[in-house]
């Protein structure tokens, strides 16, 4: 059945997931995308009237990042535009420890809608969907900070949080905080995916000034660039960052997913196997 309930990043690591959680349920939600019969976009709220239209609840990402410049307006137009249209709940995902990702939460909290909040440590994605991958496959892995502690956490696990939030409304003004089940550094993590793709992955460990030099001569955007640089500098840091919760088994029954069970699986994909030129990582 058609449903109303609207998920923003729809085709995005978590929001594709909720998406999934919820048709298995028999739900079809509107997704919010550039791709999307009623296209959405950030930086373009003209249409977000229409997006809205008819919608009681929705799952919200913002890309690239709550932190970067610029989230705090959108979530603000968003939230007051929500309201107008009659959207009743909104589930928001958020960063753990990062001070302009909570000035977004604030918002929604004191919108007047219900909401949930859940904050999301690392995701094990970022290493087979995201901007670890190319150092993955390039056999080579240069990362400053290689010895912080790190609770990566699952974007399946994500989903099926923000899925239970959104239909549940025992969730209803709660901050869940969602991480894995250990905490892990990226020499754990480069250790874990060699030995599950049988690869023989260096991994160097290099400053940070050095790592956003790496990106610039790589063209990355200068978005990404200052957001990559933010997350190590500021996030990776906090100690609240670095503490393992265990909101995922309270709120789903069960213990969250391993990084080596998420690597078990992934490397069946094929994804860390893949024959890649080596102009792409010139």
């Amino acid at each position: 059945m058609n449903s109303n309930i609207l998920v923003i990043g729809g085709t995005g690591k978590t929001g594709r997931r909720v998406v999934t959680q919820l048709e298995n349920k028999g739900i079809t939600p509107r997704i919010g995308s550039r791709t999307a019969p009623i296209p959405f976009e950030w930086s373009n709220p003209s249409n977000w009237t229409e997006v809205l239209s008819g919608i009681e609840k929705m799952y919200v990402t913002y890309y690239p990042d709550l932190a970067v410049p610029g989230a705090k307006e959108a979530i603000e137009t968003l939230t007051k535009i929500a309201k107008e249209t009659g959207v009743q709940k909104m589930v928001l995902m958020s960063g753990k420890g990062e001070a302009e990702a909570e000035a977004c939460e604030q918002i929604v909290m004191h919108s007047g809608l219900d909401y949930t909040i859940v904050r999301a440590s690392w995701l094990n994605q970022n290493w087979s969907e995201s901007f670890f991958l190319d150092p993955i496959l390039s056999d080579v892995i240069a990362l400053p900070m290689s010895e912080v502690l790190i609770p990566f956490v699952d974007a399946e696990d994500i989903a099926e949080v923000a899925t239970t939030a959104l239909l549940d409304e025992h969730y209803n003004g709660q901050i869940i905080e969602v991480t894995g089940p250990e905490l892990l550094t990226f020499k754990d993590i480069v250790q874990t995916i060699g030995k599950v793709s049988n690869r023989d992955l260096i991994f160097h460990e290099i400053t940070l000034d050095q790592y956003v030099e790496g990106m610039k001569q790589i063209q990355l955007p200068n978005d990404v660039i200052w957001l990559i640089e933010y997350l190590f500098s500021h996030v990776l840091t906090n100690p609240k960052n670095q503490i393992v919760s265990r909101d995922v088994e309270k709120v789903l029954g069960r213990k969250a997913r391993s990084f080596s069970a998420f690597a078990e699986e992934t490397v069946k994909t094929g994804v860390w196997n893949q024959v890649v030129s080596p102009a792409n990582h010139s």
